[in-house]
């Protein structure tokens, strides 16, 4: 009666892992034909191609983000750290416009800039959290703000725009690309690939996995969780700086409203992709699912007018609410 137990019971988590695999992609294909019942040219060329790109920002983010949170931790800041990084770098490129022209080295230090700013500002919520001891949820609630207030600032409440000829040599590398694959899409492509590796086969990517699972257990096993989780959102820090990279030569400008509710569709994109809000388990390519299914659901409510665009972020918002009801469920049963 024990074995049989022990083997109902080992059974049943494997068919719940195997639907929690399943489950995202189901969806997606369930999208995928409901958008093409609605409208005859949803997966036009056009349109596909304009769905990825767009959605290759958050998507960036997200997977930096599948790190903090298998870690057992989060972040809020990101859509106005992206705001601010790219306010900065805008302002910057500008003024070096002024003393070396319209150039190409202008480009590479203000992608360096944006890199670094991003990664300084992810350093600066990770130590706020390692080494003082803030919860996560208090810091980057905090940092949201001031990162929002301090591109409201450098815009003096309006917009900042790159100059028109500069806007005109850093078009490229938002609207070029390669066999008609825009590069957004492609670096989305690359990060979401080395990120699955780094999550699957490096230590980095169980230590996450360990400490959002236990702790206490993880600094049993030698394992240096201060440093991991710093890691975690120096990462993101990074990864949001090479999405303003990739974002800016898009529309050319930033604002308060720029980056807005990034964090709220890059956290649904890893929850609906089945890592585990709790920490402990996250998988990146389920996080590109989640993106896509976001970014599908956006893409349909505005090419049909079956409901309001403008209930996007409602119903984003409903979504994370059933992930991590149906998370919570599953756990529960187990």
């Amino acid at each position: 009666m024990t074995m049989a137990t022990t083997q109902k019971s080992t059974g049943r988590p494997g068919r719940r892992i195997d639907l929690q695999v399943i489950g995202p992609i189901f969806a997606l294909i369930a999208l995928l034909l409901i958008g093409m019942a609605l409208n005859s040219n949803f997966l036009s060329y056009a349109n596909i191609t304009n769905v990825l790109a767009r959605s290759a920002f958050i998507g960036i983010i997200a997977v930096g983000m599948t790190f903090v949170i298998t870690a057992g931790g989060l972040d809020l800041s990101v859509g106005s750290m992206a705001a601010f990084v790219a306010g900065l770098m805008i302002l910057v490129m500008n003024l070096l416009t002024e003393s070396m022209g319209v150039t190409l080295p202008v480009i590479l230090i203000g992608i360096a800039l944006a890199l670094l700013a991003g990664l300084v500002a992810g350093f600066i919520n990770g130590i706020l959290i390692t080494r003082v001891g803030i919860e996560a949820f208090i810091v980057t609630l905090g940092t949201m703000g001031i990162y929002r207030s301090l591109i409201t600032w450098l815009a003096d409440g309006g917009t900042l725009s790159l100059g028109f000829e500069m806007r005109e040599l850093y078009r490229p590398v938002y609207y070029g690309g390669i066999a008609g694959i825009s590069w957004p899409i492609i670096a989305f492509v690359v990060v979401a690939v080395l990120g699955e590796i780094v999550m699957r086969h490096t230590a980095f990517g169980r230590h996450c996995a360990a400490i959002g699972s236990n702790e206490k257990v993880a600094r049993y096993s030698s394992i240096s969780v201060l440093k991991v989780r710093l890691a975690t959102y120096v990462l993101l820090g990074l990864l949001v700086g090479f999405a303003v990279v990739m974002y800016v030569p898009r529309l050319g400008s930033a604002s308060a409203s720029t980056g807005l509710l990034w964090e709220l569709e890059a956290i649904a994109a890893v929850i609906i992709g089945g890592t585990l809000l709790k920490g402990g388990f996250g998988r990146v390519w389920g996080t590109v699912v989640g993106v896509l299914i976001l970014s599908l659901i956006g893409n349909i409510l505005n090419l049909t007018d079956f409901v309001s665009p403008y209930l996007n972020g409602a119903i984003q918002g409903a979504v994370i609410i059933l992930a991590v009801v149906l998370q919570r469920k599953g756990s529960t049963e187990r």
